[in-house]
């Protein structure tokens, strides 16, 4: 690809901390996966501490948004899609849990016309406490937001560029963006995705983000959905 437009096709968010050994194999099974789409790739470095920026292959594609200091995986998504410039915004983690290869599964959907594509993980390569303890906060969250999604741990996603302005910033948005999407009145589907066993690294998200913070963070995802706006203009 000699040159990537002003408004690429597809923008790829990817969320980086310390994940120095998986950067070179995310960027081939990336380069794959988009091969022949008009596309730019965002790298949002969440103040990684180790080489994950010197492992990084610059590209005319290849974009990186550097933070100061860690800020957590919903302020690199959220920085990410908001610079985003393609029509469609494809979310993934970088610890190769998510399978790029997947991508073009969720864009095909896009096309069918929905706006907002959640993968969830059919078959989880987790330890089972953390398989329980996922199940059971998606349980309840699901049924409280009314997002109706299976699996809102699961980053790998692709939404229209028009509902990136639903997001809200703060610490945890990373679990809701189905409840806000959908909340907006956009049309949501899911489907099943590959999930594999982290390679190299350590995971960044323990039991204690999972149960009390993301319980908070539901209260206030729910008051903020039975406060939002609806307006429509006239012709």
């Amino acid at each position: 690809m000699s040159g990537v437009p002003s408004s690429p096709a597809v923008s790829v968010v990817v969320p980086l901390f310390n994940e120095e050994e998986n950067v070179p194999i995310l960027q081939t099974e990336l380069a794959a996966a988009l091969a022949g789409l008009e596309h730019e790739i965002i790298f949002v470095d969440d103040g990684s501490t180790d080489g994950t920026l010197a492992r990084l292959t610059s590209g005319p594609a290849v974009r990186v948004l550097r933070f100061a200091q860690n800020a957590g995986q919903s302020a690199a998504l959220y920085a990410g899609a908001n610079a985003a410039r393609g029509a469609t915004v494809v979310l993934i983690d970088g610890d190769l849990q998510n399978d790029p290869a997947d991508i073009p599964r969720l864009l095909a959907e896009i096309e069918r016309g929905a706006d907002l594509v959640c993968g969830y993980r059919a078959q989880r390569k987790d330890t089972l406490v953390k398989r329980l303890t996922s199940w059971i906060a998606n349980f309840v969250r699901s049924r409280f937001t009314k997002d109706g999604v299976r699996d809102t741990g699961c980053t790998l996603k692709a939404m229209r560029r028009e509902c990136v302005r639903t997001l809200v910033p703060f610490k945890g948005m990373h679990r809701f963006i189905p409840a806000l999407v959908k909340g907006a009145g956009y049309r949501l589907v899911e489907v099943p995705v590959n999930h594999r066993a982290r390679k190299f690294g350590q995971s960044k998200y323990g039991l204690g983000n999972r149960a009390v913070r993301a319980t908070v963070d539901m209260f206030g995802v729910r008051w903020l959905l039975s406060r939002q706006l609806t307006y429509r203009l006239k012709d």
